[in-house]
């Protein structure tokens, strides 16, 4: 059955538009060391989350035959819940690429390449969170899109993608520990985004679009993060809770920029303390934050 949202095309043409369209992105990245450590067909290694935030239930259709590579995922509609204009998050942490194909292929299509040489790819997006030629570190639950239909897609959906480190497709691919076969179509809930300890919040979620975490500290009943937007310049700091979530406890966030005051954010909240945001290009910052009577103070660090 042919994808939703996927040209349909004679059969000579389709083959070759499926060489050019997607072997060249490939062959244009930048050679890894680690792809030459895997062969074509090896597991991925990365444990990877749904795209979607927490909570949220979404088909993800793995058509057969006739979608384009075989082997990648529609996320489509599930019962009333359009998806249109969700938001997209990274299912599993390392560098983003963001591209545009134009009305072409992928449209507005984001690469993420993760530690092990493995990636992953979002395509017919709406929008992305930086500009065609950018590129950024996330985490897990990291925000980089919304969900459209730009490209060669005549409805909204997320086209997705797992690829070994040498480029071929997983075409048995895993998100929230669903496993969708070839041919197969299942309801996957998202538990991306909801802080590992059922905090419904993330760091880079708090901050804003652009920022990255670039450091955290775990504390008893939480963990402090501190992030950067490469964009601006700006640091930020955000605590978030791991044991009293919903209800109002002690909660704090700071950051200090070398030879100035320190700004703090704390008081009693249900999920987290902060964004406490501050310029911070080409200066040392001292940060941290505390859950309860647990608390951490970094040393003058990340200059630059």
């Amino acid at each position: 059955m042919p994808s939703i949202g996927e040209p349909t095309w004679p059969k000579t043409l389709k083959t070759a538009m499926t060489a050019v369209l997607f072997a060249l992105p490939a062959a244009l990245l930048p050679q890894q060391a680690a792809l030459a450590r895997q062969q074509d067909g090896a597991a991925l290694a990365v444990t990877h989350k749904s795209p979607f935030n927490c909570g949220k239930t979404f088909y993800a259709n793995n058509w057969l035959p006739d979608h384009n590579p075989s082997g990648s995922i529609d996320w489509q509609d599930y019962g009333g819940d359009d998806v249109n204009g969700e938001t997209v998050r990274a299912t599993a942490a390392g560098t983003a690429y963001f591209y545009d194909a134009g009305s072409t292929s992928y449209g507005k299509w984001i690469e993420i390449r993760h530690s092990d040489g493995t990636r992953t790819r979002y395509a017919h997006l709406a929008s992305m969170v930086r500009a065609a030629g950018g590129s950024m570190s996330v985490s897990q639950g990291t925000t980089i899109g919304t969900v459209g239909s730009t490209g060669g897609s005549t409805a909204p959906h997320l086209h997705y993608e797992q690829r070994t480190s040498t480029g071929a497709m997983d075409t048995s691919p895993t998100v929230d520990g669903v496993t969708v076969a070839l041919g197969q179509k299942k309801a996957v809930t998202s538990t991306n985004g909801c802080g590992g300890s059922g905090n419904p919040y993330t760091a880079e979620e708090v901050c804003g679009s652009g920022y990255a975490v670039i450091d955290s500290a775990a504390l008893t009943g939480g963990r402090t993060y501190l992030l950067y937007n490469s964009g601006n310049g700006y640091n930020c700091v955000v605590t978030l809770k791991s044991t009293n979530l919903g209800s109002a406890s002690a909660v704090s966030a700071f950051l200090e920029p070398q030879g100035e005051s320190r700004t703090t954010d704390s008081g009693s909240y249900a999920y987290y303390a902060g964004p406490v945001r501050r310029d911070a290009a080409g200066q040392c910052v001292r940060w941290g934050g505390s859950v309860g009577s647990s608390s951490y103070t970094s040393g003058f660090e990340h200059c630059g």
